[in-house]
């Protein structure tokens, strides 16, 4: 995917194929969210902002390894699902195969849920980057600030439709419990996003 054109990837999403589908597209969200918060940090690390020097070199180095991470995310995604439907493709001709089918549909649709579970605390991280570059970002690019964040609550919003649509096929209450208080973190993120975006707006010239 990271080899891929964007022509390319957005046929493959298109195409009437298993993945890549949403939990891609989420990771992808979080890793232009990534990206976009580097940009604001590298444009910030002149002279005039040499106050705030240590702080944007440290967001530079945590948007680009976060970016790094969700477009991994993305490949591990399409892998996941890939692995989802070869399970529910098992023979089920004799009670062995069905209980074999079965605890092979449930363990690729944990699989399936927990990459979507990261790609959340991703979204989560990148956006606290985000609010960290609010106050003290290049006022020249502050628009992107709010852009990080918008796809920062894109990548989380998406990922957890993700998480959600494979709890159903999960047995473990304990997994079931750890993967639904992840998903469950996303109204929080995407009010924090919102309050990124009004104050950028609030400071444009309109």
């Amino acid at each position: 995917m990271r080899t891929d054109t964007i022509e390319n990837f957005l046929a493959q999403l298109a195409a009437r194929v298993p993945a890549p589908g949403g939990g891609a597209t989420a990771a992808l969200h979080a890793a232009q969210a990534a990206a976009l918060g580097a940009m604001v940090a590298r444009y910030s690390d002149s002279a005039k902002f040499a106050e705030h020097a240590d702080e944007m070199a440290t967001i530079t180095a945590t948007a680009d390894r976060l970016r790094e991470n969700a477009l991994g995310l993305a490949e591990d995604d399409a892998a996941a699902f890939t692995e989802v439907t070869k399970a529910y493709g098992l023979p089920k001709g004799t009670p062995e195969e069905v209980t074999a089918r079965s605890a092979a549909i449930a363990q690729a649709l944990v699989a399936a849920a927990q990459v979507p579970a990261i790609v959340i605390a991703v979204g989560e991280q990148v956006l606290g980057l985000a609010e960290q570059l609010l106050p003290i970002g290049n006022r020249n690019v502050i628009s992107d600030v709010a852009a990080a964040a918008e796809a920062a609550r894109a990548a989380a919003t998406t990922a957890r439709v993700n998480v959600e649509i494979n709890l159903g096929g999960i047995k473990d209450p304990a997994t079931w419990g750890e993967l639904a208080a992840v998903a469950d973190t996303v109204d929080d993120i995407v009010l924090r996003a919102e309050k990124v975006t009004a104050a950028v707006r609030d400071g444009l010239v309109r």
